[in-house]
């Protein structure tokens, strides 16, 4: 549990830098877009702004996911950092599809082009969301962080969208009167990255929410574990469900159908405290005992 509350200190720190970072890239992106007369630009501050909302449904759901289990949730609230991220994934398609519709806006109206200056925001924001993209990826891999990773998925594309942003808008600045619509198109490119990181942390939390089995490589070090403990002669069922950070686990074991009950016994606690020693991820695991060479019998 000790481990469990500092990975969530840690994710949450990061959460408050990025919440910073995406404000002032909104406030930047939307000052200078507008001062600027840069669509791509402005949709860029909008995306951010969203960034910020994201950041924030994070941060909020490790803070709750932190609390510990009651009689009410004998899992504990980790489930709630899963739900901060279906949430990032809300904010994003929905956001997408407004920028998306602001960016169409208007696009055959004639303009004065964008100011030079409006592509400091944009190269500005590719930096500095690499960084926090490449620390949010490192972090929430480390800790388990679904909510994390989506929100460095979110990052990920920003540098994407960004640099199309920067593309569209360099055409109109080169040849004005040829594709001074490029700057609406690229803001529109901006919306539909934010669509596709949309959907896709949608689908990926989803996947946690409705208890799909981990990669089979964690099934695999947690059947190792058990079978490091004295008396368990085979596994034979392995299931697990993400619950925040970590996974709860139903594990069958096989041993001698011959010991007595309370035999049986120790070894399904030596069982389940070698695995959570052995595995940080796992919150806990509720042991079935199994006589061995009688299968499900």
């Amino acid at each position: 549990m000790d481990s469990t509350a500092g990975n969530l200190r840690l994710g949450r720190r990061v959460a408050a830098v990025s919440i910073g970072a995406s404000c002032l890239l909104s406030l930047s992106n939307v000052w200078i877009g507008y001062a600027a007369g840069s669509t791509s630009v402005v949709a860029a501050g909008f995306e951010f702004l969203g960034d910020v909302l994201a950041s924030v449904l994070v941060l909020a759901g490790m803070t709750l996911a932190a609390r510990p289990a009651d009689a009410e949730h004998p899992y504990g609230h980790g489930r709630i950092e899963i739900l901060s991220g279906l949430g990032v994934g809300v904010i994003l398609a929905a956001g997408g599809l407004g920028i998306c519709a602001r960016s169409l806006r208007n696009i055959t109206e004639q303009h004065p082009p964008p100011g030079l200056y409006s592509v400091w925001p944009l190269l500005a924001a590719i930096v500095i969301r690499a960084a926090m993209s490449t620390l949010k990826f490192r972090v929430g891999r480390r800790i388990g962080s679904a909510s994390l990773i989506a929100d460095a998925w979110n990052d990920a594309v920003d540098i994407l969208s960004a640099s199309a942003a920067l593309c569209a808008l360099g055409l109109t600045l080169y040849d004005p009167g040829r594709f001074l619509s490029a700057d609406h198109y690229g803001g529109f490119a901006v919306g539909l990255f934010v669509i596709y990181t949309g959907g896709r942390v949608l689908r990926e939390t989803s996947l946690d929410l409705i208890d799909t089995m981990p990669a089979q490589e964690l099934i695999d070090r947690i059947k190792a574990a058990a079978l490091q403990v004295d008396g368990v002669q085979g596994v034979e069922k392995c299931y697990a469900r993400k619950t925040g950070l970590q996974h709860h686990v139903d594990l069958h074991v096989e041993v001698d159908p011959r010991i007595t009950v309370a035999d049986s016994h120790e070894i399904a606690a030596n069982v389940r405290t070698h695995i959570r020693a052995a595995l940080p991820e796992i919150a806990d695991v509720l042991v079935h005992l199994e006589p061995a060479g009688m299968g499900d019998a």
